[in-house]
């Protein structure tokens, strides 16, 4: 099976305020034989080059991790923001938190004519088109896969949208056929916990649990405390709600692959 790759065509900055949020754009050959998911939320495995790599994109995965770990290439999951069929461009937004982070770091210095190794799409959430009430929340990591899944929401039905970003700079435009509200909190001015913060908004939505269909993605303190608020507050049914941790603050991506088993389970004995 031949390797899926996009060659950087350009990127761009989505806040002319906030530089750290980019988008990379990929094209190319490398692209002909990549089926787009059906799923808004639907992600890709990049695969980064170590320091010191002994290849090349495109390279044969098994062959690399067949070499010593610290030569293997370091996996990310990114949303899919927009796949453009008629130009066959693959749109991916990353935070770029100056040096901190392998993709962040990829993000900021990409160049046209880059090239970016993944596997995928995958994924498991699309708005429901017979849904009367949308509710979509998440933080930075999750505003990717919340504006797409808002283009697809059907007009004549209600979205709901609760953001978390870290001052107003971190805001993004959101569209939707829908009737949209957005409410955008502010992590450097809550005078809450972030989590906290996020619940007590979603509460204040007053949203009636029946005909709403739900997406809560991003920090796993953080879409927990809004699980618990809609399982177990609202009443609002378990199969109608898409929720996962992304990440969780303060821990890198290695440790927090090593606790979140044991997370996810405790996250369901809530309710």
């Amino acid at each position: 099976m031949s390797a899926t790759y996009g060659t950087v065509l350009r990127t761009e900055r989505l806040s002319s305020s906030d530089p750290g949020l980019v988008r990379v754009v990929l094209g190319g050959a490398g692209l002909d034989d990549f089926e787009p998911a059906p799923w808004t939320d639907a992600y890709v495995n990049l695969l980064f080059l170590p320091r010191g790599a002994p290849y090349a994109v495109p390279f044969d995965l098994s062959a690399a991790r067949a070499l010593d770990r610290d030569l293997w290439p370091v996996p990310r999951r990114f949303t899919v923001r927009r796949w453009d069929e008629s130009r066959r461009e693959l749109w991916i937004d990353f935070v770029v938190h100056g040096d901190t982070g392998t993709a962040g770091r990829w993000a900021r210095d990409a160049r046209p004519g880059d090239l970016l190794q993944f596997s995928g799409p995958s994924g498991a959430y699309r708005p429901d088109a017979e849904a009367r009430t949308h509710l979509l929340v998440g933080d930075e990591s999750a505003l990717p896969a919340i504006a797409a899944s808002l283009e697809a929401v059907p007009a004549g039905s209600r979205a709901v949208v609760v953001a978390l970003v870290e001052g107003p700079d971190g805001e993004v435009p959101l569209d939707s056929p829908a009737d949209l509200t957005v409410t955008w909190l502010h992590r450097a001015s809550l005078d809450e916990p972030a989590a906290a913060a996020l619940e007590a908004a979603v509460a204040a939505a007053r949203l009636d649990p029946t005909g709403l269909h739900a997406f809560v993605h991003g920090d796993a303190v953080e879409t927990r405390a809004v699980r618990r608020h809609l399982l177990g507050g609202l009443g609002m049914p378990r199969e109608r709600l898409s929720v996962s941790p992304y990440w969780r603050r303060t821990f890198t991506d290695e440790s927090w692959r090593e606790v979140k088993k044991d997370w996810l389970a405790q996250v369901e004995a809530d309710v």
